[in-house]
């Protein structure tokens, strides 16, 4: 056990190397897109958006949690992004040929992930607090959004990581992001409640995984602890079933791809 652990703490480490040298990189990584779309789309939407329809104080309260979940989303998404890299130059293969657990390889990557993803998390938090949006929960509430966030990232890398070992080239694997993380936001409450979409775009929001975070993290920020607590042990099954699917068939694509 002690040998493994220190493979996936090398492993993480190395990931944590190679973003610190890309110093814009870091910077683009913490200060990330996802705070623009709270500043500017909320911002935009501030007027035009019906708080009774919303039931927020403002638009940009109501996007806090959306725009949350969908830095998880992306950042899950694009998790398997360097072991694609590694898989195309060979490194992975070489990798492989040394003395270590295989499943270290993909535990490491998930913790690098997680903790960029939990850190960017707080920013947006922290960006929101400037605009007078303050989670009710209190620093609880921020651990239990951080907490399904990490349960939501787990599936979303998994799935990258299958389609990193899965694709034959990077091209492929954009193109497939696009096609996923696209749908995804537009199918779900981050933008507009349930009530506010047309009847089909509202039947497949309900079946979308993201749908159920954003839901449970919304209140976690706007009302308190008790309209999020049931919220929280429904997500809970959703995620342990999500992450269950996603961990299933990101294994059977690492074992297709390294034997």
């Amino acid at each position: 056990m002690q040998m493994y652990m220190q493979e996936v703490g090398a492993l993480t480490m190395r990931w944590v190397k190679r973003l610190s040298r890309e110093r814009f990189s870091m910077l683009f990584t913490l200060a990330q897109p996802m705070v623009f779309w709270l500043i500017f789309f909320g911002n935009l939407f501030q007027r035009t958006a019906n708080t009774e329809v919303t039931q927020a104080p403002s638009y940009i309260a109501f996007l806090a949690a959306g725009v949350v979940v969908m830095t998880i989303l992306n950042n899950g998404l694009a998790g398997g992004t360097d072991l694609l890299f590694d898989k195309e130059n060979g490194f992975l293969e070489r990798m492989m040929s040394t003395p270590i657990s295989r499943t270290s390889v993909v535990i490491s990557r998930f913790l690098f992930v997680m903790t960029i993803t939990s850190g960017q998390v707080l920013v947006i938090l922290g960006v929101a607090y400037l605009y007078g949006v303050h989670p009710v929960t209190g620093i609880g509430g921020v651990a239990v959004i951080i907490l399904i966030g990490l349960l939501f990232g787990v599936g979303l890398t998994a799935i990258s990581m299958a389609l990193a070992f899965s694709v034959k080239s990077h091209g492929d694997f954009f193109s497939m992001l696009g096609f996923l993380s696209l749908p995804m936001i537009f199918l779900s409450t981050a933008l507009v409640p349930l009530s506010a979409m047309p009847g089909w775009m509202a039947f497949f929001a309900q079946l979308n995984p993201m749908t159920w975070a954003i839901d449970a993290v919304r209140p976690l920020i706007l009302t308190g602890w008790a309209a999020a607590l049931p919220k929280i042990g429904i997500v809970v099954i959703v995620m342990v079933v999500f992450d269950s699917v996603c961990l299933y068939g990101a294994a059977r694509a690492f074992r297709r791809t390294l034997g």
